[in-house]
This record gives structure tokens, sequence and C-alpha cells, in this order.
């Protein structure tokens, strides 16, 4: 490396983070009965360099892993930002209150224990964070040891308690599912029919039917009266009266007959409800119907129209279509009239062709600009979340002020932002590879700059008593909170296994554990309940984690 310093002083510290990255991609990707490490094989490889001599120079390694982490916080906020608050909703609100268990148990078994050993704060918020996965959670502690000098050096010893006690994190995780299993004699194939039943029978999806008008009391009535429709999120598109396809555009005012044939579109529960009102459901699909009417998708990308609800553009009234849907990443909505569009939204509008083009330039419909980052926005995000991390808030009954940091500032304001969808004339969007990548980038710094500043210590720790304690308290915060919100969700809440388990990997953050519970249950419903507690965990981990640090300092 010294003939490389002469040459250029910069090549250096570029080739140690290609080589850490490059040994760490590497480790990650190696499979063990089916499970790998991922990018946790950066924090490895970080940690074996570091044992070897290599590191950085100390800002320069400082600044990296701070702006790695502000990278993926920020990234995974933007991400979470538009489901955020939906996920505290119905039933996401019992399985969000399960996953909060989670974490304060886990909180409470290491924050008590350490205090009964005499353990520094630093040890604890590593094991902390190692033992539930959640690499988040060790930079916001690292952030609050390294505002005083005298806890700076413990910021070190968090990282190496961190890296001793993550793999057996990753297992325990997995080995509680297995557990769990096991207590309740659970078969994953009866569960998955199970859940499958009972989806079918309160089935929402999307569904198209066609009605014949028979109440004598709705003849002449106009749509927007009749009983329920609005409410259950049902739309009328098309009308068939006496034989003929209806040339003007369905809307709000249009009347009904007896003996029109009305195409509806909505949940299937809601269409079953609503037609009662009606008259009967027939065999015909007006779409195959002659007609001028046509329908198309429009991708919402016009800037001044994001944040608008349907009705206040008054679509249906300016340009003579019906909007039936507004489609959202996985999400499908009918009750279109007071949604606020966002970004990216797609629009399933009905009518004649050329009104159709005047609604794809109202609202945009540029496939250039939906694959384009708004880095302007994401700059003044990540401006606006480090400030906002630096703002000290004073909390009753706290020594020190709190600060997010550079954890929780960026991923706050992120999860904001891509709930608003914009900033004035600036778009708040970042396409989903591109995020992915900037998100993968940030954790490879963080946890290559990790490794490498606690690398040169790391092997005259981990294996001694000491670093063997730390391992079975480590096993202890992962098991335990883990066994005993399963068995109560189990138990008394009677919650699906398939859904539990993925519960359980998404209080942890971890996406080993929600590979293994998919593998496990053979189905993708884990993910559906891993994603509904991910965003709420992800930010009380963080949360938990500094306040824990402030307190005990």
């Amino acid at each position: 490396m010294e003939m490389v310093k002469e040459i250029s002083p910069h090549a250096e510290p570029i080739l140690v983070i290609a080589v850490t990255a490059i040994l760490g991609l590497l480790l990650g990707s190696i499979k063990i009965k089916g499970m790998k490490l991922g990018v946790a094989g950066m924090l490895f490889s970080g940690l074996l360099m570091g044992h070897l001599g290599l590191s950085l120079e100390p800002e320069l390694l400082s600044f990296l892993k701070e702006f790695g982490l502000v990278l993926f916080v920020f990234t995974v906020g933007l991400q979470l930002g538009p489901g955020f608050f939906n996920s505290l909703k119905q039933d996401g609100a019992k399985l969000n209150g399960l996953a909060v268990l989670v974490v304060l148990l886990s909180a409470a078994v290491i924050y008590g224990g350490g205090h009964l050993l005499h353990w520094q704060p630093g040890v604890m918020a590593g094991i902390f964070s190692g033992a539930t996965t959640n690499t988040p959670s060790l930079g916001a502690a690292q952030q609050v040891l390294g505002m005083a000098p005298s806890t700076a050096p413990q910021a070190d010893t968090a990282a190496m308690a961190y890296a001793v006690v993550y793999p057996f994190g990753v297992i325990g995780i997995i080995f509680a599912l297995v557990l769990l299993r096991a207590l309740f004699r659970i078969d994953p194939a009866k569960e998955l029919k199970l859940l499958q039943d009972q989806q079918q029978s309160a089935l929402r999806d999307i569904k198209r039917v066609t009605w014949e008008v028979e109440n004598p009391n709705m003849d002449g009535i106009s749509i927007r009266n009749i009983p329920g429709l609005g409410l259950d999120g049902v739309v009328i598109s098309r009308i068939r009266r006496k034989g003929e396809m209806q040339a003007d555009t369905v809307t709000a005012d249009t009347p009904i007959h007896v003996g029109d044939r009305l195409l509806a579109v909505g949940p299937a529960d809601s269409l079953q409800r609503v037609v009662l009102a009606i008259g009967k459901v027939v065999d015909e699909d007006l779409r195959q119907a002659p007609s001028n009417m046509i329908s198309k998708r429009v991708i919402v990308t016009h800037k001044r129209v994001i944040g608008k609800t349907i009705r206040d553009l008054q679509i249906s009234e300016r340009f003579g279509v019906t909007v039936t849907r507004v489609s959202r990443q996985d999400m499908i909505i009918t009750t279109v009239a007071d949604v606020k569009l966002q970004f990216g939204d797609m629009v399933n509008v009905v009518g004649e062709e050329s009104a159709l083009e005047q609604v794809k330039k109202m609202l945009g419909n540029s496939i250039r600009e939906i694959n384009e980052t708004s880095f302007a926005s994401i700059f003044i995000g990540i401006a606006i979340g480090v400030l906002f991390g630096l703002y000290p808030w004073s909390l009753p009954g706290m020594p020190v002020p709190l600060r997010l940091g550079l954890a929780g500032g960026p991923l706050l304001i992120a999860i904001v932002m891509g709930r608003m969808g914009r900033i004035g004339p600036l778009v708040i969007h970042m396409p989903i590879n591109a995020n992915t990548a900037f998100r993968e980038l940030g954790i490879i710094f963080f946890l290559a700059c990790v490794g490498l500043g606690a690398g040169g210590r790391f092997a005259e720790t981990a294996f001694t008593t000491t670093g063997l304690q730390w391992i079975a308290m480590g096993i202890a915060v992962t098991m335990l909170p883990l066994l005993i919100a399963g068995f109560v969700g189990r138990k008394y809440l009677k919650i699906n296994f398939l859904t539990l388990s993925g519960l359980l990997a998404g209080s942890m953050t971890d996406p080993p554990a929600l590979a293994f519970a998919n593998k496990l249950t053979k189905s993708d419903y884990p993910s559906l309940a891993y994603a509904n507690v991910y965003p709420v965990t992800m930010v009380l981990r963080i949360v938990v984690a500094q306040m824990a640090m402030l307190w005990m300092l």
C-alpha cells in the first residue's frame, strides 16, 4: 500500500473500500442450507480487513460511515412513506402492537440485564442492535455515544458487540419460528389453506359485473342516488339502454331506467350489496359491446396535479370521462373521488379517445419522467433530515436533550416526504431500481466502515469469556421476546402462523428470517405481514436505541 500511497494519496482508501466491498459481497452470497448473510457479509469483511491492519483515516472512515447511514435510512424512508400511515389501520394495528411488544421486550432484556451486569452503554447498544439484526439502530446509538468525548470510544465497542452477536441473532429468529411451530403443532399446509379460505370468504378483489335494473323505485334516479354506491367504492362506467350502448360518458348525474344494463366496477362484496337495490346480475360483458367508449390507464406524472383529488380536478365534468379506479403500487382504490393523487399513480379512465387524450395531457402520462430521479428534492430532504436529526428535543425526565441524529432525522423526514409526494414545484420521486441501488450502496459504506473501525480489536474480544457472555445475552434478547409475542399472538389473538411468522421476522427487520418463513410456509403470505410491521418497527428501534443511550449517559 505504501507504493500506492506514493503515487496517489487518494487511491489507498478507494482500494480498501473496494476490496472490502468485493469480499463482503462474496461472503454475503454464500448459501448454507438455503440461507445467506446477504449484506451483513460486508460487516465481517470489514472486521477481517481491520484485523489485518487495513483501515482508513479516522475522519474519512467517520464520514463514509455516516454518509452511508444517511443514504440508507433516507431511501428506506422514501420507500416506506406512502404506506407508512396505512400500516397503522385495521388489522395493521394488531400486528404492529405485537411488533412493538417485541421491540420493548428486547430493550427490557438487554438494558435490564446489562444494568445488573454493570455493562457499558455501548455494549448494551451493540447487543440490542445485533441480536435484533437492526443496523440503523446501531448507527443511531453510535451517534449518541459520539456526542461526548468520554463516551466516543464506546462507539467502536458497540460495533464489536453488534458483530459478535449478529450471526446468533439471525439463527435465533429462525430457531424461534421452528420452536413456535413445534409448540403449537402447526401444519403450514393447513395454515395456508385456512388463510386462503378466509381471504376467499372476505374477498375484496376488484371485479367487473353487469347489472340489469329491475327495481321500479330506481327508475329515473341519478347514479349518485343509488343506495350505497359511492360509500362502497362501486363505480358505474357504461350503460346499455334498449339494446344500444349510450354514447355519452356516464357521470354521477346520469339517470338509470328499468331495463338498463350497467357495467359496474368495485370490490366483490360491495358489488353484491349494491345490486340488491337495483336488480340482478346478468351474464354479459359490456366492454365487448360495440361502442365509441374505450378504457385506458394514465400515469400521474404532472406536478400540478400531485396532491389534488379527482374531485378537485373535476376530470369527469371537464372531459366527459369516468374514472373507475386508481392503482398505487399493489393497492387498488375504487372510491376515487377524494383520493389525493401521488406521482406514479395509475388512473383507469373510460371515455372517448379524444377525451382520454386530454386527460393524458392533464395527468402527464410520461414514461420518461416516471423513470427519472428527482435529485433536487432528494438532497433537500437529506439536508432537512440532517438538521432535524441534530435539533435537541428536551423531554421531561431526560438528563440531556434527545437528538434523532443522522439515523432518525433523515428517516422520519423521508417518510413524510414519501407521503407528501412533492415540495412546492419539486416532485419527490425515486424509481424503485434507483432506490434499491442507493440503499444498497449506503449500507455497504456503513457496514464496511463499522467493520474496518472495530476489526483491530474484534478477535481479542469475541473469543473470550466476555464475548461468550455477549453471545448468551444476545440469544436471550433475540428469542425471549419472539417466543412471548409468538405465544400471545397464536394462543390469544389466534393469528395464522403464516402471518405470525412474517410479523416476527418484520419485528426484527430481518430479511433472512423472512426468506426462511416464506420457505417454511411455502407461500408469500409472511411477506405481507413483514411489510405491514416493518415501518413502525424500524422507526421504533432507532428511537429506543437513542433514548436508552441518552438515559444511561
